[in-house]
């Protein structure tokens, strides 16, 4: 059995999803995985780590007014607003997504679906530097 740790860094500028998907695969590649279990982890409060479709970028644009509604950026409604209006409803949308998931690989190939990609949620506003830890265990 083998591990390896990849840390990804990801620029962001805005709250949008960041596809990372590519990244991974060749990260797969080149260390030569080939059955096992792949988690990645995101080090920070106020994004999060989903698994959706990318095909259809109307669905990212979906995902987000959905959020926006689900969780508003109005300063009256929340105690914690050190960093302005997407503060705390950044750490909200966080804690209502993934902050890891778990993949599988199978004979070389990560198990994702045919229209889906691994995607970086960033819920801030501002340009931020995120960092993804990918953690693999298994046979390469």
């Amino acid at each position: 059995m083998k591990q390896e740790f990849y840390n990804l860094k990801i620029a962001t500028n805005g709250q949008r999803l960041y596809e990372f998907t590519d990244q991974t695969l060749n990260w797969i590649e080149k260390n030569n995985f080939k059955n096992g279990i792949l988690n990645l982890s995101i080090q920070h409060t106020s994004a999060s780590i989903i698994v959706q479709e990318n095909a259809d970028p109307d669905v990212q644009t979906d995902l987000i007014n959905y959020f926006d509604k689900l969780v508003p950026m109005n300063n009256k409604l929340y105690i914690h607003t050190t960093e302005g209006k997407d503060d705390m409803p950044a750490h909200i949308k966080s804690a209502l997504t993934n902050n890891q998931i778990s993949l599988s690989v199978k004979n070389k190939e990560l198990l994702l679906g045919t229209w889906q990609g691994i995607y970086l949620f960033e819920h801030r506003l501002n340009p931020q530097t995120r960092t993804i830890i990918h953690h693999f265990f298994g046979e390469a």
